[in-house]
């Protein structure tokens, strides 16, 4: 079965993600055992960023490696797990929100795909990126 990083880079709709893991350092932590659940932000999700945003994060990899290890909870959790939980703490160290009322929501994101299996933890893809605070 695929790494997380394997799922990423072989789906064209991850392409600004993978270039901001690679830039932050993260590619070899997130192809470590885990497990891993990954929150996601697809291409769409960071074209919805101010203009400029993405190019000056690529430039400050300390910046960008804790946005995206916000992205990132120590062990695998499944939607319905998540949804139980209510709250998951993040790499980054912020508690990351999940609500389950209407529909899969983690902060300020909706989950459009959810509980996409990888080698070494679980991936769930979000139509925003999310931020600490």
């Amino acid at each position: 079965m695929p790494t997380i990083v394997d799922i990423a880079v072989s789906n064209e709709g991850f392409s600004t993600l993978v270039a901001a893991v690679q830039a932050a350092g993260l590619v070899e932590a997130l192809q470590s055992p885990g497990p891993f659940t990954v929150f996601a932000p697809n291409d769409a999700a960071f074209a919805k960023l101010p203009p400029g945003t993405v190019q000056t994060l690529v430039q400050n990899p300390p910046q960008l490696a804790r946005i995206l290890t916000f992205h990132v909870a120590a062990g695998k959790y499944t939607k319905d797990e998540l949804i139980k939980l209510g709250t998951v703490a993040s790499l980054e160290g912020a508690p990351i929100p999940i609500d389950g009322t209407e529909g899969f929501e983690v902060k300020n994101a909706t989950v459009i795909a959810a509980d996409i299996e990888a080698d070494n933890g679980i991936i769930h893809v979000l139509d925003n990126v999310i931020l600490m605070g």
